[in-house]
This record gives C-alpha cells, sequence and structure tokens, in this order.
C-alpha cells in the first residue's frame, strides 16, 4: 500500500475502522503520504492490546472524524490524542423521496394491516439488547392486543433468542417474527409503524436514521448517540437501557395513538432533512479535507470562513507539526 500511495502521489489517505486504521496509517506514513485521516464510529469496546494500538498510531493522524460526542469521550478515555471533528452519519435522502418498493412482509407472515408492527433491523448480537425486547412483549400485548414484532438480521444471539421467544406464553410466542438477513430493508423500514432500537451501547443508530426518514416514530435505549438524534417525545421516545418495563410503556404509548405516531415521524422525517442527510455529511467531510491538505501545504487555496463554520464543527484548536518523522512501528 505504501508504494501504491507513493506511485500515485496521493495527498490525503481517509482510513475507516480498526483494520484500515493500522494498515492505512502505517503505509501513509513510510510514504510520507501529507494528510492522514481515520473515522470512528464503532462503540465496540476492543481489547486492551487493540486500544494500545491505535493509541500509539493516533499521534501519527491529523484528525479523526467521529459521528457523536459519545465517541468522543470513548477515544478520550482510550487515550487517543489529535485532533476530532464530529460528523454526524448520514442518510441519503433521494432513496427516501419515492415510494418504497412493494414489501409482501404482513403478506409472508400473515399480519393484518390494521395491526400495528414493531421491527428491530439490527445485528443480532448481546449489545443491541433484542433480549429486553422480547421479554417485554407480553406486557406490550396486554396493553396493545393488535401488535407484532419482527426482527430482522442474523447473529450470534440468534438461536438463544428464538428460544427465548418459545419459552413465551401464547400469544406472545406467535406475535414474533424473525426475517433472518433481508435485502429489502428499505421496503420492510417502510411497513413499519414503530422502529425499536433496545441497545445496550450505540455510537449513532442508523436503522433508526433511516426510519426517521421514512416517517416512522422511534423507540429507542437512552444510550450513547442516540439522545443526539432521537429528541425525547418529539422525534421519538427514549428509555433507560435493559427496561423491559420502560419499553412497555413506551411501545403501548405509541401503539395506541396513531396520531401521535404520525406527528413524531413528521419531526424525525425533518430532523433528518435537517441534520443528518447524507448531502450535509458530504460537505462536512469536505471541508475538513480542504482545512486539512492546505494545513498540509498541498492546497494554496484558503478556506473561507464559512466554510470552516459549517464544514469542521468542534475542530480542535492544537494542531501538531505535520513532520511525522521516520516510521518505528513493526510491519503489519
Amino acid at each position: 500500500m505504501a508504494a501504491y500511495l507513493r506511485r500515485n502521489e496521493i495527498d490525503l489517505v481517509h482510513a475507516h475502522m480498526f483494520r484500515a486504521e493500522v494498515v492505512g496509517t502505517r503505509a501513509a506514513v513510510a510514504a510520507g503520504t501529507p494528510v492522514v485521516m481515520a473515522t470512528v464510529h464503532s462503540s465496540r469496546v476492543r481489547s486492551p492490546e487493540d486500544v494500545a494500538t491505535l493509541a500509539g498510531l493516533t499521534p501519527l493522524m491529523d484528525r479523526l472524524l467521529i459521528p457523536s460526542d459519545s465517541i468522543a469521550q470513548k477515544i478520550r478515555a482510550e487515550g487517543r490524542l489529535a485532533p476530532s471533528t464530529i460528523v454526524p452519519n448520514g442518510v441519503d435522502l433521494s432513496r427516501f423521496a419515492l415510494p418504497a418498493a412493494p414489501c409482501n412482509l404482513r403478506d409472508q407472515y400473515g399480519i393484518p394491516c390494521t395491526d400495528v408492527l414493531l421491527g428491530v433491523v439490527a445485528r443480532l448480537e448481546p449489545e443491541k439488547g433484542h433480549t429486553h425486547l422480547v421479554a417485554a412483549m407480553p406486557a406490550i400485548l396486554e396493553r396493545a392486543p393488535r401488535t407484532w414484532l419482527v426482527i430482522v438480521g442474523e447473529g450470534s444471539e440468534c438461536a438463544s433468542l428464538r428460544a427465548q421467544v418459545a419459552a413465551l406464553p401464547a400469544p406472545a410466542r406467535d406475535r414474533i417474527i424473525f426475517t433472518g438477513r433481508r435485502d429489502d430493508i428499505s421496503a420492510i423500514t417502510s411497513d413499519l409503524d414503530i422502529a425499536v432500537l433496545p441497545s445496550l451501547r450505540e455510537a449513532q443508530g442508523i436503522s433508526i436514521l433511516e426510519a426517521m426518514a421514512r416517517r416512522k416514530p422511534v423507540v429507542a435505549s437512552c444510550v450513547g448517540g442516540i439522545p443526539e438524534v432521537v429528541t425525547q417525545g418529539v422525534s421519538g421516545l427514549l428509555v433507560p437501557p435493559a427496561s423491559p418495563d420502560a419499553l412497555t410503556d413506551a411501545v403501548a404509548t405509541l401503539a395506541r395513538s396513531p396520531n401521535l405516531r404520525m406527528r413524531m415521524g413528521d419531526a424525525g422525517y425533518a430532523t433528518v432533512e435537517e441534520r443528518f442527510s447524507i448531502d450535509a455529511m458530504v460537505r462536512r467531510i469536505e471541508g475538513v479535507y480542504r482545512e486539512e491538505l492546505e494545513r498540509a501545504g498541498v492546497s494554496a487555496q484558503l478556506t473561507t470562513a464559512r466554510d470552516r463554520d459549517d464544514a469542521a464543527p468542534g475542530a480542535d484548536a492544537a494542531r501538531r507539526p505535520s513532520d511525522r518523522g521516520a516510521l518505528e512501528v513493526p510491519p503489519v
């Protein structure tokens, strides 16, 4: 990779996530690439060895891009000392401008069109908190009897979640559907009445952004970057993590009020349009690129004050020298 960067006279390397950061940063430094950046958006808790590796490489980076304040706190706790800029994840609103493709989910599973459909679109992993929503379903059905839950995705928790559902009393065990992996997520999201994300930790939650872009109200855990996306009582309802009782209250409230679901869905769309569109995300990243290229002396064009305000909110003022010296880390 270092040879490729030198041969093509690459001016900026932007790595994305752990493996790319480790390989890309070392290659960029070895090649003498003027600007080295990385995006950090995972809330995953890594091993001490991995954390130490990233902390050691971070001083060689010019800027970290992060999606939320919660990830800013995480990288500081990990000792990653480099200027950082918050650039929220964005969704492509053009995908949601047209009606969704026909979805046969209700027909496939015999869900009446008049019943309320909850949906979780997430990997079936412990940190996504599916087990707490499953545990809440009997109480949800006591308060909103015409309610169903679809769990979309696959992962290591699939077998244990299915066993948990099978042990529930009727009708709850018959109202929870596992779809497995689906390629028609946009259509499924359009078919939902309420999007739920009961995560125990979350960097931001792209699935809830996509639900908001489809004008769906959200019930989500108040963890990580989710409160920076969902406004309590406006675009959705936030609940404490790992709380079936709180999930029951929030879901039942929305399930019994079509008007509230509509108001929150409209407010969620307005939020995405204003703050979380992919166009806004791209503009911010382009602005950071311009700043770093100019600082490194690659680009002679000065960024205007407006560009700085719009493109790179939250950038740390402290800058380190662009001369990184020789690469002194073992090869990958």
